[in-house]
């Protein structure tokens, strides 16, 4: 398509090898096959950035919101989920009409001190969802194992050999593995809303928005600090980068198909997503909330209480085991997103096993001196601190992301519609503002 071809930029940047160049269109997608067996080779991209929807980073929040006001903030979960898949949807149709990520795509647009400082943002707040997955896993391990936190950080730097090991052996294996941590988590929850035994309606009437949710100050920070913490920057480029790791056909009726089956991909993986999500917030509601205990906003807390608050001896190991596999699974796709913003922004390519040791070595030392220093309380605020920094660089990637796919000259006749165009910048807009109102929420109540 003559369309797809913006600039000069864009056309000198063809010389550049293509995303993730080893896994790139690795992934056959025969065009004789039916419809199941079509979506069920593209499905995987979606679960994979699904992840960062269900990492420890997120748990507080679901936590804090549960047992602080009940159901009321479910429909907080549900917006933002929904936000989260318009936005990952742009960035699956990015990479398949144009055949660049995100990150490839600002290094074309932008000159190069503008896209030198979106890398660096972008670096930071990679580190920073890293710190909050170093630390989710390093509580787990001590809750299940009673590994302590400082040796449990340093524990979870090992995880390196596993992408090692995945990425030689083919994309699927990392997405197979990814698809069963999320099914662990899934279970886990599942069995703790068993345990739980939730009011159904309360349930109901909560998926519903009310205005105490703006009216309310504690109420907003908290659903500010859902939304906020929901979509992750990161994720907006590994989605447009692994999504070519398929084999469709590169013309007009192969692009089109790849965009429906990438759609349906990830709604489905990121409404699973939010389904885990609610469920936190529904187990603390029922176990914490119904019982007067409004103040359980730590990964600890709850872990302590979930067991003795509702009779059943497993509910807290069951609760653990979720932790780990949710900070082991955000690690696997963090790799991949460090990778492929440092090449997609520079054009620098690092061997993924250093690229992955460096910014893991990034998240560990802060975690370490604090854990040293402050214990399992400073390791709280931490992660509560990495979230604020995600905060603040996700409008530098959601910005980006919709003028591109808003833009004909770039995606040719797969450029989004009016309707799109509209909702998009909404969204975009709207994120905008609530982070700047996080921001200023965090800092302000941290000054008095």
């Amino acid at each position: 398509m003559k369309s797809e071809v913006a600039s000069p930029a864009r056309k000198n940047s063809r010389s550049d090898a293509p995303s993730l160049p080893e896994s790139f269109r690795t992934i056959p997608v025969p065009k004789s096959l039916g419809f199941w067996r079509k979506l069920l080779a593209f499905s995987g991209p979606g679960y994979l950035v699904a992840v960062g929807y269900m990492d420890p980073g997120n748990w507080a929040t679901d936590l804090a919101g549960g047992s602080a006001y009940g159901y009321r903030l479910l429909s907080v979960i549900v917006i933002s989920s929904l936000m989260a898949i318009l936005l990952q949807t742009l960035a699956a149709r990015l990479g398949i009409a144009t055949g660049r990520d995100l990150a490839q795509s600002c290094r074309d647009e932008y000159s190069r001190p503008v896209a030198i400082m979106l890398w660096i943002l972008c670096e930071i707040a990679i580190c920073a969802c890293d710190l909050a997955e170093v630390i989710g896993s390093a509580v787990a391990l001590n809750l299940l194992f009673k590994i302590p936190l400082l040796i449990g950080v340093c524990l979870t730097a090992l995880d390196v050999l596993v992408v090692m090991l995945l990425q030689k052996r083919g994309f699927r294996y990392l997405e197979a593995l990814v698809v069963g941590l999320i099914a662990l988590i899934g279970a886990s929850f599942l069995l703790e809303i068993i345990f739980s035994r939730p009011e159904i309606a309360s349930v109901m009437k909560g998926l519903l928005p009310t205005m105490e949710i703006v009216t309310n100050p504690g109420m907003l920070f908290i659903a500010i600090g859902i939304l906020g913490a929901t979509v992750m920057p990161h994720n907006l480029y590994l989605h447009s980068s692994i999504i070519q790791t398929r084999k469709y056909e590169q013309n007009a009726e192969g692009k089109r198909e790849a965009i429906r089956f990438a759609a349906i991909d990830t709604t489905t993986a990121l409404l699973l997503a939010l389904g885990i999500n609610a469920a936190i917030l529904i187990v603390s509601a029922a176990t914490f909330y119904t019982r007067g205990q409004h103040d359980v906003a730590e990964i600890q807390d709850a872990y302590k209480l979930l067991s003795p608050t509702l009779g059943v001896g497993t509910a807290s190991v069951i609760f653990a085991l979720a932790l780990l596999a949710s900070g082991q699974n955000s690690t696997l796709t963090g790799t991949l997103a460090g990778q492929i913003v440092m090449e997609g922004f520079l054009n620098l390519r690092l061997r993924p096993w250093l690229r992955r040791l460096i910014t893991r070595l990034l998240a560990i030392v802060p975690a370490i001196i604090v854990t040293a220093l402050y214990g399992s309380r400073g390791a709280a605020r931490l992660l509560i601190f990495s979230q604020v920094i995600l905060s603040v660089q996700l409008s530098f990637a959601v910005i980006p992301l919709v003028r591109f796919t808003g833009d004909r000259k770039r995606m040719g006749e797969f450029v989004n519609p009016s309707w799109l165009k509209l909702l998009a910048w909404c969204t975009a807009a709207v994120i905008a503002i609530l982070n700047i109102v996080l921001l200023y929420s965090t800092f302000h109540s941290s000054s008095h």
